[in-house]
């Protein structure tokens, strides 16, 4: 079976940019051209490239997709090193959720304090205006701290003094040298 790029790209779903740039990331080996220059692909391709994919949908980088691929090529190994990878993920995944969480929360106190006046006495605006105004510790993170308005405060929830504030997980994921450009 031999398919070009397009032909490639309708049946996995893929686009032929994000083809051509898992070609340039080394997720997808240089696939054979023709005489005129064109990429062929065969099942193997389609294979791989379905992979890559369903990692991608699951949040997998790209460095991750990439050893991964590279440990599927050794079936008789121990899959210990695969656990090690998606475990690692999973702990990701669970920080952005409660980042996330965090988030939802101070987003919910900042629409219901809101008293759907005018955008001059808006909390929505208020708090956006000004990030220290923001209920949640984790999200305030050590910026100074106004008073808040009362009725701003009838809808707190409890704080997490264990979550890391969201400026020290970004100093995290770029000194880890996870930060995507």
């Amino acid at each position: 079976m031999e398919l070009s790029i397009g032909e490639l790209s309708r049946r996995t779903g893929v686009l032929a940019t994000t083809i051509r740039y898992y070609e340039t990331a080394d997720l997808m080996p240089p696939p054979p051209r023709t005489e005129g220059g064109r990429r062929r692909y065969g099942r193997a391709d389609i294979e791989r490239l379905a992979f890559i994919r369903h990692a991608r949908e699951l949040g997998f980088e790209v460095d991750a997709i990439r050893e991964l691929l590279a440990l599927a090529a050794q079936p008789d190994r121990s899959c210990a090193e695969v656990d090690k990878i998606a475990r690692r993920h999973m702990a990701e995944v669970e920080r952005r959720i409660e980042r996330l969480m965090a988030l939802k929360g101070e987003l919910a106190r900042m629409t219901d304090a809101c008293g759907q006046g005018r955008v001059g006495e808006c909390r929505v605006i208020e708090v956006l205006s000004d990030h220290a105004c923001c209920e949640d510790e984790g999200h305030r993170a050590t910026r100074s701290r106004r008073p808040t308005r009362p009725e701003a405060k009838q809808g707190a929830r409890p704080r997490s003094a264990s979550s890391p504030t969201f400026d020290q997980e970004d100093d995290m994921i770029f000194r880890e040298g996870r930060a995507q450009p």
